[in-house]
């Protein structure tokens, strides 16, 4: 059984929002009324997507037209901004909308952090990370504190907000997926929820066991949250045609732009996602079944975490329950479009998996 499950929202979305008419006009109106029916249909929130709308708008709008049943995860890449100012940030949006703020730590790619002034390569993105996030939980828990370390020299930090008192027990939560060594190292030191893409259950519980280790070399221990894709129908045979158009529908341009960009992405966890499909585009979907079910090819139209779990609802429901018993006890959930598939999720999976409105 799932503790949670959460869904996906982005401002970009559609059928198939990775080409111009697959995509719905970006309309806060909708937007929230995205926010609405996935907190109506039992999901405990949504993580909020890196895209070209920044989270914190989307967020605090979002946030101001539901209940706290609404909890918020917000993709946040460490060092594009001060980690005080982040804190501040984090402790007046719990403030105004009632406790419910969680980070989804991102660390991006060598090359897509340089756009914003940020020159660091693979290990050194998680050395920095580690610094970063370790001085925004003492921050979001309160603390008025010097710091220095090889990233930051911090003088008072705090001090100018020591009014804003934490609503949350502890920090603010960081939720976190890595692959790399580094990566699972920093993971298993400084975050709440270990996140990780779909993968074949046997690679995964190789991940899962070293992270364990690792964590448990802290005295610490972590929930396990995994982001899939879903294309659930009726039969299976209707889920592997939707998995066909998706590849029908997509340009050429759109398959060069993404082949061309994760052939020099530097990220262990695109790698491992990249060598599923080898860089091809195949003429059906399922000649890139990696496992019974599961179907690598959103990668080949999106960026990031690009695993589907493709079937019928009995065969969704076994897979997540598989998932389930090597110790995933969260899963973020999205299915295209975003509003549609929420509720035929909502409608199918989710009682099986013993989430109820």
């Amino acid at each position: 059984m799932a503790t949670e499950v959460l869904w996906y929202i982005i401002p970009r979305e559609g059928a198939y929002p990775w080409e111009p008419e697959g995509r719905r006009p970006v309309d806060l109106g909708y937007l929230a009324q995205l926010a609405g029916t996935v907190e109506r249909l039992g999901y405990s929130g949504a993580l909020l997507a890196t895209d070209l709308y920044d989270v914190w708008p989307l967020g605090s709008a979002l946030a101001a037209s539901t209940s706290t049943r609404f909890k918020p995860l917000l993709a946040v890449h460490p060092g594009l901004i001060s980690p005080t100012l982040l804190a501040k940030m984090a402790l007046s949006f719990d403030t105004l909308f009632g406790g419910r703020l969680r980070f989804n730590v991102v660390n991006g790619s060598t090359k897509s952090l340089q756009e914003y002034g940020l020159h660091v390569e693979h290990d050194e993105r998680y050395e920095l990370s580690a610094e970063y996030w370790s001085i925004v939980k003492r921050l979001t828990a309160g603390e008025v504190f010097d710091h220095k370390g090889r990233f930051y020299d911090l003088k008072n930090a705090g001090a100018s907000f020591r009014e804003l008192k934490p609503v949350q027990d502890s920090h603010i939560p960081l939720w976190f997926g890595g692959s790399s060594d580094p990566g699972i190292e920093m993971a298993a030191e400084h975050v709440d929820v270990f996140l990780t893409w779909g993968e074949p259950q046997h690679l995964l519980k190789e991940k899962l066991v070293k992270v364990r280790m690792r964590a448990a070399a802290y005295g610490r221990t972590l929930r396990v949250g995994l982001r899939l894709h879903l294309i659930v129908r009726d039969t299976e045979d209707e889920a592997w045609a939707a998995a066909d158009r998706l590849l029908d529908v997509t340009s050429d341009a759109t398959y060069a732009r993404r082949l061309g960009d994760g052939a020099g992405e530097d990220g262990v966890g695109w790698q491992r996602q990249f060598r599923q499909h080898g860089g091809k585009v195949p003429a059906r979907a399922r000649e890139l079944e990696v496992h019974p079910n599961l179907w690598p090819g959103m990668s080949l139209f999106r960026p990031g975490p690009g695993t589907a779990v493709v079937g019928s609802t009995a065969q969704v429901v076994e897979r997540l329950e598989e998932f389930a018993e090597l110790g995933v006890d969260t899963f973020i959930l999205s299915g295209n479009p975003l509003l549609e598939e929420a509720h035929r999720v909502a409608e199918t999976v989710l009682p099986a998996l013993g989430i109820t409105r």
